[in-house]
């Protein structure tokens, strides 16, 4: 099943079921479908794709936790030791955009930076989960960009300031529901911009796998319904290019995500 958060014309946003070109409504918000662990059309009129506005498939998730160095050539890009435990910062909620909404480049940064990464989102909660029970807990999965102003990120050795700028965090189009993809350690993952593919991979590179992630941060924190968790970018950012190659207005970043599909924002300046 694939759920979108969508804003019908003059109504309020709400989830809906996504069938071909058509959105059947739900009722309820997306965490509360996460909580309830299934979705059911209400009963309401169906809309069409083209006659909403599609918004992040969880537009205030209660926790947006991502993954630092998680991909073995993106560490080794970064001249950085492969972590022996996830690396673990946040971005704010409130910085989350949908589809086609625009990456605001904030004019107090001179580097930032895109970065395509595939995300699951909890349905379950829990504290201490174990990693053999930790795909129990696992709702679904959604395409994050996690956008960063690397000046900002590298003036100290915590990263959150650099990756949470507004606009930073865009997601969707969709979350896909867990039995619809058989596993989600073989999926390819890119992001594309004017032509050129800039990072290509497979989420069978990931250093730490969905279940060890959940043991890990439970141990620490109660996952919540609708929490979503960023596992992390391969090879291929701006930073490691040569020149460097910064998000620029006029720039749109396309990342793809096999079983899921894919994610568009383009690039503005701040006003």
């Amino acid at each position: 099943m694939r759920l979108v958060t969508f804003q019908p014309p003059g109504g309020s946003s709400q989830a809906g079921i996504l069938s071909s070109r058509e959105i059947l409504p739900v009722g309820m918000d997306m965490v509360a479908v996460c909580a309830a662990g299934h979705a059911e059309p209400n009963g309401d009129p169906s809309f069409g794709l083209a006659s909403v506005k599609l918004l992040a498939p969880i537009p205030r998730p209660p926790k947006f936790i991502c993954v630092g160095l998680n991909y073995r050539d993106h560490a080794a890009e970064a001249r950085m030791e492969v972590p022996s435990v996830p690396t673990i910062f946040n971005k704010f909620p409130n910085v989350v955009i949908g589809p086609g909404q625009p990456i605001v480049l904030p004019r107090v940064s001179s580097k930032p930076d895109y970065e395509a990464e595939f995300a699951f989102v909890i349905g379950r909660g829990g504290r201490y989960i174990s990693a053999a029970r930790a795909m129990e807990h696992v709702f679904g999965y959604t395409i994050v960009n996690d956008v960063s102003a690397r000046d900002f990120q590298n003036a100290t050795s915590q990263w959150l300031m650099g990756k949470t700028f507004d606009t930073f965090a865009p997601m969707g189009p969709c979350i896909v529901t867990k039995d619809e993809i058989a596993d989600p350690h073989a999926l390819d993952i890119s992001l594309e911009m004017g032509g050129e593919v800039l990072q290509k991979s497979n989420t069978r590179e990931l250093i730490f796998k969905i279940p060890e992630l959940i043991e890990y941060i439970s141990q620490v924190v109660t996952l919540e319904p609708g929490d979503v968790v960023a596992t992390g970018t391969p090879a291929g950012v701006g930073f490691s290019k040569r020149p460097p190659r910064w998000l620029k207005p006029g720039d749109e970043t396309i990342v793809r995500m096999q079983g899921i599909g894919e994610l568009r924002n383009p690039v503005v300046a701040e006003q």
